[in-house]
């Protein structure tokens, strides 16, 4: 049963603690640190070129995230991707805002292109712009727009070569050949900076302990979207200060069990 397999890993992913090497934008640097730490892995945040391609062939996973880019630490990224492409080090790709300015949708476009990415994770429009189609977005969140969201996962990972996961209201993530929408998670997660952000680095720590990367993608979905129901349980009524600091703690806590009593994954043909 794959809430069972989805469960392992989130034990797995304590007990092996991944090196999670973060080059990430400076809104969410803080937050990405504490939710990987909350959750069992360990987070490393390092940008300068001159070691970057060293910190990426020692750790568990590469997340990239273009949130508030420049060119120095695009040469960065680009540097610590062949580095872990060349040493077997799981890439993750975050395109923030991709479809917001020019020099952001290529950016994110020449990135996906130079490097054998293994999963690229964003809102639908941030993957549509990826892979050239259009969806309307404002700054760097997507606005609802029409579109099979399913559909447009399968034609980007077909596309892009590697597993791509569109977040929303229902997640969805796929290989091209087979698809999962995960329905877990909580409206309160958008009041909150870098969720999604963070979300990337925690698909990185379940891709550094797993050799199915798609399973390992959707059991961060999972495990991710149960502890935002548990946090939101205990924060209700509060707001999103609260939010956080208990989303913080769920991360903490969130158990097997309780992936097997919320979890809501579903294969899709």
């Amino acid at each position: 049963m794959i809430l069972e397999t989805i469960g392992q890993l989130l034990i797995k992913v304590r007990e092996e603690n991944p090196l999670v090497h973060n080059m990430t934008n400076v809104v969410v640097t803080n937050f990405t640190a504490n939710g990987l730490l909350a959750l069992g892995a360990s987070p490393v945040m390092a940008y300068a070129k001159q070691e970057v391609a060293d910190m990426a062939k020692i750790a568990g996973a590469l997340v990239l995230n273009v949130g508030t880019l420049n060119e120095h630490e695009i040469e960065a990224m680009l540097i610590a991707g062949k580095s872990a492409n060349q040493h077997g080090v799981p890439v993750l790709f975050d395109p923030v805002g991709a479809g917001a300015t020019s020099y952001r949708t290529e950016t994110s476009q020449h990135l996906a292109q130079e490097l054998d990415l293994t999963l690229i994770r964003g809102n639908a429009a941030e993957i549509a712009n990826v892979i050239g189609e259009r969806w309307e977005i404002k700054g760097v969140d997507a606005k609802e727009a029409g579109g099979d969201v399913e559909d447009l996962a399968r034609a980007a990972a077909k596309k892009l070569k590697t597993i791509v996961a569109i977040t929303g209201k229902v997640d969805v993530i796929s290989d091209a050949e087979t698809t999962y929408s995960i329905r877990n998670g909580h409206p309160i997660l958008t009041k909150v900076t870098g969720t999604g952000c963070l979300l990337t680095s925690v698909m990185g720590a379940f891709a550094a302990i797993a050799n199915d990367k798609l399973i390992a993608g959707a059991a961060a979905l999972v495990c991710y979207g149960v502890a935002a129901q548990l946090a939101a349980e205990k924060a209700a009524g509060v707001g999103p200060g609260s939010f956080q600091v208990e989303f913080l703690n769920a991360l903490h806590n969130v158990t097997a069990d309780d992936v097997r009593r919320f979890g809501y994954i579903e294969k899709r043909e």
